[in-house]
């Protein structure tokens, strides 16, 4: 029989495919499969149009058949076959797709599913067979026909027998490499698994030979293997369902099953979109922080389906940053996809779908806090720094979708409040959203700064994360409030009595602190009277951008950051270390500097900074005390 050759396009083509075009060989399996749901799809379409045509689904399938022994994989389906013709034409031009062409010459509008887009995915089979054979009888056809191939040598075709209609790919597995382990594609546990991954929402029964154990005959102690049918994959994909018939323990065991996390998912959002572009999709917030998220190996991305069939285990291009918590999958049928169904071509309809995503999972939040707050503040413990994150990133891009979702602890509530909340109780005389940074709530109730602003009783949100004043910096303001620090330089709340009697303290003792200011030299900007202590003899206040919490953090970070605070050491006049500072400068300059370096590193020990030299630190303690 004369074996005829591929078309030299064609040729270069099926090389690269086999070396290049897929990085996973288990594909292969996808693609004959997709193939093979094709070919049923076909007869039922036509039995739409023909009434002498009758379509009972129970009577379609495919099997996977694996012979070990003889290393040989076979994928059958009882769909509408193909004509020799049609072999020739399919079979021989490498990316001639007859699901295409199928659904060209019968106008399928859009609705009806075919898988089969490039009529390359056959091919696959060379990256994991020396022989590919494909054996098919036509529907109305009393001829049946065997296609073979080893590759790029070219093809054969000659009449078959074959009873039924519809086809078999019989693939001969290639034998085991240094690199490549082929036997695991004629492995049960193996098909079953890459079966479950990729077409686990094929439409039709995926058949195959399982394996089981049962106690033999007469004997209670021994046990003997059997073999049975079973039907691996799901078929109807829950987002297919209607929302109304699905519990929450269905959405649960759905996410369990997709080992979307060890938890239990949070919340869910069910969605199915029908308008410039057509989607389903069920997305999960986990009630937990996965342990590597803040890790480079955590991944984030969807996954991806394309008429039920897994394209991408994570679309990374379907979530937004901020939003990289969120689990779940999306099915589309029409997204644009590249050769090998591989990889994602980046056109209109997949930036609509990461659009819509994205405002459902931000309204949905909103409706959370609003509705559930309980279950709101559980996800905020984990995935509010992410939130935060989202803020700061993008030069505060995204700040708008996400200020009405953040929650700071606050001063007067004594729990966590949104942004909003402390707008709408703000006094009419309040010029500002002040807030105070430390470790924890109960180093934030101590700090000296927050005096004045409790004194005029004004609320504090109270912030315990290195992002948070990081995020707040790019948010700038919230509803034409801007955001203060209660260390800032000028709080805007100093009573004008008070302001003038400041103004003449520190005339009268301008010299003190310029004294002050010269034995701390290049540590503190300025030395001057405070406006905000009320008991605390001293504080560190700030000028610019960068406050104490921000040059903490900004230290951390590897390299040479040395980004300081403009740190303003600020003095209780009407306190009585003061009063024992003035005598000093008066009348023992030695104890004077001794003062000034004690209430300096004083000022370090309340913000939680390093000291210097704490050995010359327990030695000036010790000369006051003797």
């Amino acid at each position: 029989m004369a074996k005829k050759q591929f078309k030299a396009e064609s040729k270069r083509l099926l090389e690269m495919m086999i070396n290049s075009i897929y990085s996973h060989k288990e594909i292969f399996l996808r693609e004959l499969i997709s193939n093979a749901s094709d070919a049923i799809d076909k007869i039922y379409y036509k039995a739409l149009t023909d009434d002498s045509l009758h379509f009972d689904k129970d009577n379609y399938y495919i099997k996977v058949i694996a012979d070990k022994e003889n290393r040989i994989l076979k994928i059958l389906d009882t769909g509408i076959g193909m004509t020799k013709e049609e072999l020739e034409n399919n079979l021989g031009t490498i990316a001639k797709s007859g699901s295409l062409s199928f659904k060209n010459e019968n106008e399928l509008k859009d609705g009806y599913d075919i898988i089969g887009q490039f009529g390359v995915g056959f091919y696959s089979a060379f990256m994991v067979a020396d022989v590919v054979t494909v054996i098919s009888k036509a529907l109305g056809s009393d001829e049946a026909y065997k296609w073979e191939s080893t590759g790029t040598d070219g093809y054969t075709i000659e009449p078959y027998e074959k009873d039924l209609v519809g086809t078999e790919v019989i693939l001969k597995i290639k034998e085991n490499t240094e690199d490549e382990n082929y036997d695991e594609y004629l492995e049960e546990y193996r098909l079953k698994a890459i079966i479950k991954k990729y077409s686990d929402f094929i439409r039709y029964p995926i058949k195959m030979d399982v394996t089981k154990t049962k106690p033999k005959e007469g004997s209670e102690k021994e046990y003997e293997d059997y073999q049975e049918e079973q039907v691996i994959n799901s078929m109807v994909p829950i987002w297919r369902k209607n929302k109304n018939e699905l519990t929450p323990e269905d959405y649960e065991n759905f996410y369990r099953e997709k080992h979307y996390g060890f938890d239990k998912p949070l919340t869910h959002i069910h969605i199915s979109a029908d308008g410039a572009v057509r989607y389903n999709a069920i997305l999960f917030i986990p009630e937990k922080i996965p342990f590597d998220y803040y890790t480079k190996e955590y991944e984030k991305g969807l996954e991806l389906y394309s008429n039920g069939v897994l394209i991408m285990s994570k679309c990374s291009d379907l979530l937004p940053d901020y939003y990289s918590f969120v689990k779940g999958m999306v099915d589309s049928e029409d997204l644009s996809l590249n050769i090998s169904r591989e990889i994602l071509q980046h056109d209109r309809q997949l930036k609509l779908i990461a659009k819509n995503i994205k405002n459902k999972i931000t309204s949905h939040l909103q409706s959370l806090l609003k509705d559930d707050r309980d279950n709101y503040e559980t996800f905020y413990k984990s995935f509010g720094r992410q939130l935060k994150y989202g803020v700061y990133s993008d030069f505060g891009s995204h700040k708008d979708v996400l200020q009405d979702l953040l929650m700071f602890y606050s001063s007067k509530e004594k729990k966590m409040v949104t942004l909003d909340e402390y707008v709408s109780r703000m006094p009419e005389d309040q010029k500002y959203i002040y807030y105070a940074s430390g470790e924890t709530v109960e180093k934030i109730e101590k700090l000296p700064q927050i005096e004045l602003v409790e004194e005029k009783g004004y609320e504090i949100l109270y912030f315990t994360e290195d992002i948070d004043e990081f995020a707040i910096k790019m948010l700038m303001k919230y509803k034409e409030k801007e955001f203060k620090s209660v260390s800032s330089g000028d709080l805007g709340i100093e009573a004008e009595e008070n302001q003038n009697k400041t103004e003449e303290e520190e005339k009268e003792n301008k010299d003190l602190f310029e004294q002050m200011k010269k034995i701390l030299a290049d540590k503190v900007n300025d030395v001057r009277i405070s406006k905000r202590l009320k008991t605390h003899p001293v504080c560190f206040a700030t000028d610019g951008e960068i406050t104490i919490e921000m040059e903490k953090v900004l230290s951390q970070m590897p390299g040479e950051q040395n980004i300081k605070a403009e740190k303003i050491l600020e003095i209780n006049h009407n306190h009585q270390v003061f009063q024992s500072l003035k005598k000093a400068y008066e009348n023992d300059k030695e104890k004077f500097e001794l003062y000034t370096n004690l209430l300096y590193n004083q000022a370090l020990l309340i913000e939680g900074l390093p000291i210097q030299d704490p050995v010359e630190f327990t030695n000036d303690i010790c000369k006051i005390m003797i």
